[in-house]
């Protein structure tokens, strides 16, 4: 999994970047907001992002709240990564849009638990949004029976809509998913069954 790492300090981007490569993630890095955006406005860009509050351009927090304004905002991670610890600033990162929220100097356990937290939810609701479309996608090709559907007073044929008529069952399958099995009912057993069990019975008794 792609994760940018936005961080304008150089030895711990560094530092950042050969862990998270270590963990087996493809790091892309940017050292100012505008960069970092400019990387999240692409259709490829990482979904998991680990960002610094304080650097050139537009800040942590800034980037948070323009991800969450735009159409991905919900399938990306946004974990803040800063030296700001106390309480009023946690709350406004996380109302800025963050999902997660990581004082330096940080631990790399704990680093690695909150990446590792962040991807799993990243994988299941890339997962959901797959499953979504496979559902819409099935949708979209079932047709359904609505409407006026002309059918024959006699032998109950169906008109179709090129004027060709059509046993019911050939109707049906072709304008939706269902599969016929043949079977036959209780009325039509005792009118056309029975009749000819009995026509059988009486010319096996004749021969005898």
């Amino acid at each position: 999994m792609k994760i940018l790492v936005v961080e304008d300090e150089k030895t711990t981007l560094r530092v950042l970047t050969v862990i998270l490569s270590k963990w087996g993630y493809d790091v892309i890095t940017a050292m100012d907001g505008d960069k970092a955006l400019e990387i999240l406005r692409k259709k490829d860009a990482p979904h998991l992002v680990l960002l610094d509050w304080v650097m050139p351009g537009k800040s942590g927090v800034e980037i948070c709240k323009q991800v969450r304004k735009s159409e991905v905002e919900d399938s990306t991670y946004l974990i803040m990564l800063t030296t700001r610890a106390n309480k009023e600033d946690i709350v406004k990162g996380l109302q800025a849009g963050a999902n997660d929220y990581i004082v330096k100097p940080f631990n790399n356990e704990e680093l690695h638990a909150r990446v590792n937290a962040g991807a799993k939810i990243i994988e299941l609701h890339q997962a959901l949004e797959l499953r979504v479309r496979e559902l819409e996608e099935a949708l979209n090709r079932v047709q359904t029976l609505e409407g006026i559907i002309p059918i024959c007073s006699y032998c109950k044929n169906i008109r179709d809509d090129e004027n060709y008529w059509q046993k019911v069952e050939a109707y049906i399958g072709t304008h939706s998913k269902a599969r016929f099995s043949h079977g036959i009912c209780p009325d039509c057993y005792e009118k056309y069954v029975v009749p000819q069990l009995n026509e059988v019975k009486d010319i096996n008794e004749s021969k005898n």
